[in-house]
């Protein structure tokens, strides 16, 4: 059983909120007691996953936002603050995955691609939030790298290296912003049963049996275990916890 905590009365804004370990975690805020921003790439997906939660009695502010573009990203926190007129707990969690293929016949594109939205996204998210949080003189932010940003991986250099850059930006900020009442931390997640996850299984680029056999806990994970890591990282419980890259992946790292 996971632990219970009271977020009445705080904001928690969750990027890449409407599908995967992002919902799993805006759910998990609401049931919480939290207000709960979800923002997505996918307009629709938000506007479905908003009415969902205020049916269910949720405080919720669905958000259309492409974390590439910096502009939609100040946006976001500025109608968060807005709505709710602060922002306590923050999950940068929004980002994209190409596939497989090696690395001397990668598209500069697709570097790119991956890279404005996986690195320069979480970067952009941090700036605006921590603009708020500096100012309220408290927060947490969690981002989410990945067991690739603690590991190498053929053929996926692009997205392991973006993945290792959002550690780098969570611990170095981190280190800044501590003494200011912000604690910032990074969430690294092994493979879980996610629509991206699935994706890589219909493209050929993932065998699930393969990712099972890796993991000494022998099977993958759920998103709202990913949720649960998400939530203590923002919690009370973590109060002396700072600049930490957390592994949530079976043991992947452990071997």
């Amino acid at each position: 059983m996971n632990p219970t905590y009271d977020f009445s009365g705080q904001v928690a804004l969750v990027t890449g909120g409407a599908s995967g370990l992002g919902l799993a975690t805006a759910q998990q805020f609401a049931l919480s007691g939290a207000a709960v921003v979800i923002a997505d790439v996918n307009a629709a997906a938000v506007a479905e996953r908003e009415q969902a939660f205020k049916h269910a009695g949720h405080q919720v502010l669905g958000v259309a936002c492409d974390v590439s573009d910096e502009a939609q990203v100040e946006s976001m926190v500025h109608e968060t603050v807005q709505m709710f007129g602060r922002l306590d707990m923050a999950f940068n969690n929004a980002g994209v995955i190409r596939p497989a293929i090696d690395t001397a016949d990668e598209r500069a594109e697709d570097f790119d691609l991956v890279n404005r939205v996986n690195a320069r996204g979480v970067w952009a998210c941090m700036k605006h939030e921590l603009r708020q949080m500096r100012e309220q003189g408290s927060g947490a932010i969690v981002n989410c790298s990945s067991l690739s940003g603690l590991v190498g991986g053929a053929r996926r250099t692009t997205y392991h290296a973006a993945k290792h850059a959002v550690i780098g930006l969570s611990t170095s900020a981190a280190v800044e912003y501590a003494s200011q009442g912000v604690r910032i931390n990074a969430v690294c997640p092994g493979t879980v049963d996610t629509p991206m996850v699935d994706g890589m299984v219909t493209k050929g680029d993932l065998v699930v049996a393969d990712a099972v056999a890796k993991a000494p806990i022998g099977r993958i994970g759920r998103p709202e275990e990913i949720a649960a890591a998400v939530l203590w990282l923002c919690s009370p419980g973590a109060s002396f916890v700072i600049g930490v890259a957390l592994p949530v992946d079976g043991g992947y790292v452990a071997q």
